[in-house]
């Protein structure tokens, strides 16, 4: 039997790649270096996250990045099924969790742990996978995480 390129398995797809902004390049490049930043207003300290160009607040356009806990607590979750891209076909499936961070926003996140639990406390770290960057939250042992 003779094979041809048509008969052999298609290579898997791969999982889209963010496009960083002006706005959003500092925090991929944090993330990057495995470290979850978040944006502060400079004229009233209100934490923002995802970036917006301005303060919800007092409406300010001059923000600075500030490094974040990543500790927080479940708010809700959600177990994906159905693959919305190809690239996350042999993922499914997978368990995104919506954590309340301890800075007073919300992230979103895969979760790498056990069973599930809203208020459940959690930290938050990037895993790279290739070269992307991924958030993931898994459960905190430390007793401080209020």
């Amino acid at each position: 039997m003779v094979h041809t390129s048509t008969d052999l398995p298609s290579p898997m797809p791969a999982k889209p790649v963010p496009v960083p902004s002006a706005l959003t390049q500092p925090y991929w490049d944090a993330a990057q270096r495995g470290q979850l930043v978040l944006q502060q207003c400079s004229a009233c300290a209100t934490i923002r996250h995802y970036p917006r160009l301005l303060c919800a607040q007092c409406h300010s356009s001059e923000a600075h990045w500030t490094p974040a806990s990543g500790l927080g607590h479940i708010h809700s979750w959600t177990v994906c099924h159905h693959v919305f891209h190809p690239g996350f076909a042999a993922d499914v499936p997978y368990v995104l969790v919506t954590v309340d961070l301890q800075e007073g926003v919300r992230a979103l996140g895969r979760w790498r742990g056990g069973p599930l639990a809203i208020g459940l406390p959690v930290r938050g770290r990037f895993e790279l996978a290739g070269n992307l960057p991924e958030l993931v939250f898994s459960f905190e042992t430390t007793p401080n995480n209020s």
